[in-house]
């Protein structure tokens, strides 16, 4: 048998059954164009409406996470243990945990992830670390992520029976940040920052997905200043020197002297001190009593003022500008910050403030000056915002490129505009594929969707090549149309097909999965539609320019 004529084949007939009628009818071509727009529009809309969400990245699969524990101010390092303990005991019942390890009144080891929280600059009687390692990730089929959300509950229900604030701190997929929602307050008066930020905390908590609620700023805590009376302690023969020495050595310890062991390389220090009972309270202090240099036992509280106050809150600074931090991460159906940021802005209309001053909301940088309040969203928010920018920014270099690229060959203005019209029809199927699998829309996703713009040129420089090669031949516009469409079909889905098989390899990996659905969504999608709408549109450029001739 010879070669089937090209009317003959199965392609043919079948593009030319799809596209003939739309090159015959202009209320069916122009019905089909719109018919995309709408399609293409109401995908985009998928992000409004939260089918689709956007995040920077979704948590990888990890072998471990970290616990970490804040007890109220003035703990004592007992109590902390006592719930360490409690939550490790949890743990150490779970099948997954193969082990771990706790730090009291320390910080655990340093991790890339601690350093940017400051995890490794812990320290005090009311804080705790504790270090789970889970089962090898071959050895369950469990995500990590979905492991910490199984056991918060149970966690969060021994934190509140000790009023403890405990944190379920997963390994981050990308840079890590302070917190998945960070919300910074400047202002010029610092009380009234805590304030604010204190209403911000309330309402992050009762924000859905919102857990792990905290704030940078210490509880109120009763502070003992003890001022000697001079006259008095001069009076009953005592140095004030003496006073002090006497309160350091019962609050902390006074050296006595030191033993010099031939067995030990180093001296060891012999010190005095109090046994944690004859030392609870301030009274104990009071009743303490010093010899003066007649003999006689005087108490101190003869000789002392102590003043009850409130401990001075730690200031934090950024770039040089006072804020008080309000931190949350996030765990439900809906994991990404950007809706719960729009969420909570919608809420900070409820914070009444001074006269003269209003609370501003800064999504992208810092105020530039400190004379009204102003709330700064940052965390995995600013991660998110930064790198999409910067994708989108290399997205359009690279259509300006591929527009000057294909004017230079085609020395036209307009036809390249049409062959452009490809990329964004990839759109619909990415969006359609994320919300059928029920995949974030990532920043991976977003380089699947840049990747794709050159393929999908590729294919609409194909097509409108051969039918300006068949036009020249003498050949009529929708003949060239429909056989330019029969003839790069083949090679189309070639192309598309190659693409699709090789992203099916990363469509299980947490990181790639974004990328690996934009290409094959995006492929499949633009590819029929590009078969379709790039010469519809070429027809109706170029129809009035063939029927003069």
């Amino acid at each position: 048998k010879g070669p089937i004529a090209l009317e003959q084949s199965k392609i043919y007939k079948l593009y030319k059954a799809f596209i003939n009628p739309m090159l015959e009818t202009r209320w069916k071509r122009w019905a089909f164009i719109l018919s995309t727009v709408i399609v293409l529009l109401g995908s985009v809309s998928f992000f409004y409406t939260k089918w689709v969400a956007v995040k920077m990245l979704p948590f990888d699969n990890k072998n471990e996470f970290q616990v970490v524990i804040d007890m109220p101010e003035g703990t004592t390092l007992e109590r902390t243990a006592v719930v360490t303990r409690e939550i490790s005991q949890y743990l150490s019942q779970q099948k997954l945990v193969r082990n771990y390890q706790g730090y009291v009144g320390t910080a655990g080891p340093i991790s890339f992830n601690g350093l940017v929280r400051h995890y490794d600059l812990r320290s005090g009687n009311n804080v705790a670390d504790i270090q789970v390692n889970l089962v090898d990730k071959k050895d369950r089929s469990t995500q990590s992520h979905e492991i910490a959300k199984q056991y918060r509950p149970a966690i969060q229900k021994i934190a509140r029976k000790y009023n403890a604030n405990v944190k379920m701190v997963e390994v981050p997929p990308g840079p890590p940040v302070l917190s998945t929602i960070v919300a910074e307050i400047y202002g010029p008066d610092y009380q009234e920052q805590i304030r604010i930020a204190r209403e911000v905390k309330v309402l992050i908590e009762g924000t859905e997905g919102a857990v792990d609620v905290d704030w940078m700023t210490e509880a109120d805590q009763p502070e003992y200043r003890i001022e000697v009376d001079k006259e008095k302690a001069m009076g009953n023969g005592i140095a004030p020197a003496q006073v002090v020495a006497t309160i350091q050595a019962a609050l902390s310890n006074m050296p006595a002297g030191t033993l010099h062991n031939p067995v030990s390389f180093d001296p060891i220090s012999i010190v005095l001190q109090l046994r944690d009972a004859d030392i609870t309270s301030v009274d104990d202090i009071r009743n303490l009593s010093i010899i003066n240099q007649h003999g006689n036992a005087i108490a101190i509280s003869d000789l002392v003022k102590i003043k009850k106050e409130i401990k001075e809150k730690s200031i934090y600074r950024k770039n040089q500008k006072r804020v008080v931090y309000v931190l949350a991460d996030l765990a439900g159906d809906l994991e990404s910050p950007f809706y719960a940021i729009m969420e909570i802005s919608e809420k900070l209309k409820s914070i009444n403030l001074k006269k003269g001053f209003t609370l501003e909301e800064s999504y992208n940088q810092q105020p530039a000056f400190e004379d009204n309040y102003t709330l700064k969203w940052d965390g995995e928010w600013q991660i998110t915002y930064e790198v999409f920018r910067d994708l989108g920014i290399a997205f359009a270099v690279v259509i300006i490129m591929i527009y000057m690229l294909i004017v230079g060959w085609f020395q036209d203005f307009k036809v390249p505009l049409v062959m452009l019209a490809a990329i964004p029809l990839s759109l619909i199927g990415i969006v359609l594929g994320h919300w059928m699998l029920g995949a974030y829309f990532t920043a991976t996703s977003m380089i699947g969707f840049i990747a794709l713009a050159g393929v999908m040129v590729r294919n609409s420089v194909l097509l409108i090549d051969f039918i300006n090669i068949r036009l020249e031949e003498g050949i009529p516009l929708k003949q060239a149309i429909i056989e330019a469409g029969a003839v790069r079909t083949t090679p189309i889905l070639l192309t598309a097909g190659a693409v699709v098989l090789g992203a099916v390899i990363i469509l299980f990996d947490p990181i790639f999965q974004g990328l690996a659905i934009s290409l094959m969504g995006g492929t499949i999608t633009s590819t029929f539609l590009t078969l379709l709408v790039v010469p519809l549109l070429y027809y109706r450029m170029m129809r009035k320019k063939h029927e003069k001739h």
